[in-house]
């Protein structure tokens, strides 16, 4: 795409969009959270529907000439219900975090108490961390990993809400390699009568691919990114009963914002339309597989794995053994700098700052959508490991970095 017309619009911003292209064709990107969407989808959401205001939802809108954003986002809803087999489906949330705050409101009053895993153990902003309305808004304590496994402490779990009765007990989590046990975290929530909230906004796609077991059924809420292991319109999606359909309803319109981003729902729509082909589970499964060889081949060059490996689509890797006097964040510079793409990230019992800390987490969803199979992931692997052993030696830096330009071409992306 040459964005011609925006480029007569405005070169500054034309300039701007066709350098990110060129960026994500020429960088292996392996930040967890990230994907390559289809061109399919990126067409979706730059469609007319940016145009139209449809404030309210299919069928009773605000505003009349809704008739075409009702099928986008009845089709959009119709196909995450298939997906995912809940009974109420929202699709309007702009992220996930804001499918979080829309089930907070309906269910919560200022000062409600929530417990969910600490940031540095895998958590997310959005589930009480005090910089975040959350932790601004509720009372918040939170469980941990246990220090030794890096798995989920369930019985601490379990202790804490008893001990602390929240209103709301939050599951899923935004760097934890390993599969949550949904039905353990529902009893936990079922001893202190509270409610549940299971955010998978990481393993969406693993969950509807069924390479991840589901909340669907067991957690009263269920909360996600639709641009994440899904590869649909970005954004974020709500299931839960139908009896807490009303509430969910309202608590994301009018309670957390106004009117939907259609074209975003349109792109949402085309991508679970993806996901629902037999395509897309050969992919989650390959997401899940590249992983494993991601994780074994880190250990044998000597990297040290939270939890000893992973479940799921990421890796965390503890650098404190390895390499102490590393931080995750000369890591993720270092990588960057040859086109390796990844991000810093705290680890259990963190002890630097959550600016610059010990771990790096590395994702295999956006590889496998440009067809990386495990041999690729091998290679990647040990260019990872040349860069973080010697990332001062100009000959390894220059020659991971023309490897990594070979791979990308190999690789294509956006042709």
């Amino acid at each position: 795409m040459s964005y011609e017309r925006v480029r007569k619009a405005d070169p500054a911003v034309a300039d701007a969009l066709v350098a990110e292209r060129e960026r994500q064709n020429d960088t292996l990107a392996m930040i967890a959270s990230e994907n390559h969407v289809s061109e399919a989808v990126l067409q979706a959401q730059r469609s007319e529907l940016t145009n139209k205001y449809a404030e309210g939802y299919p069928g009773a809108r605000y505003y009349g000439g809704c008739e075409h954003a009702d099928t986008v986002e009845q089709l959009a809803i119709d196909r995450a219900r298939e997906l995912w087999g809940a009974d109420h489906v929202n699709v309007q949330p702009h992220s996930g975090t804001q499918a979080n705050m829309a089930v907070y409101l309906s269910m919560l009053d200022p000062g409600d108490r929530i417990l969910s895993l600490e940031l540095e153990d895998g958590g997310h902003l959005s589930h009480g961390h005090p910089a975040n309305f959350t932790g601004q808004t509720y009372t918040v304590e939170q469980y941990q990993v246990d220090p030794e496994t890096g798995y989920i402490d369930y019985e601490g779990l379990r202790e804490r809400a008893e001990a602390f009765d929240p209103d709301i007990v939050v599951s899923g989590y935004s760097a934890y390699p390993r599969e949550v046990e949904w039905e353990r975290i529902q009893a936990a929530a079922d001893a202190a009568d509270a409610y549940h909230l299971a955010d998978i906004a990481h393993i969406t796609g693993l969950v509807a691919a069924g390479v991840h077991s589901s909340p669907v059924g067991v957690a009263d809420f269920v909360t996600g990114s639709t641009h994440k292991t899904i590869r649909a319109g970005r954004g974020g999606i709500i299931m839960c009963e139908e009896s807490y359909a009303d509430d969910i309803d309202s608590a994301v319109f009018p309670g957390a914002q106004g009117g939907p981003l259609m074209h975003n729902i349109a792109g949402k729509a085309v991508g679970f339309a993806e996901a629902l082909e037999p395509s897309f589970e050969t992919y989650a499964e390959q997401v899940t597989t590249n992983a494993q060889v991601l994780a074994e081949r880190l250990q044998d060059h000597g990297f040290s794995l939270v939890s000893g490996g992973t479940d799921n689509h990421l890796v965390l890797v503890d650098l404190r053994e390895s390499h102490p006097d590393t931080t995750g964040k000369d890591v993720e510079t270092a990588l960057e700098d040859v086109g390796i793409v990844l991000n810093a990230n705290t680890v259990p019992g963190e002890t630097r700052s959550a600016f610059n800390p010990s771990g790096i987490r590395i994702g295999t969803p956006a590889l496998t959508t440009r067809g990386f199979d495990e041999t690729a992931i091998r290679e990647v692997t040990d260019l990872i490991a040349r860069v973080v052993d010697s990332p001062e030696d100009n000959e390894t830096t220059q020659s991971v970095g023309a490897r990594v330009d070979e791979l990308t071409d190999a690789f294509p992306l956006y042709t």
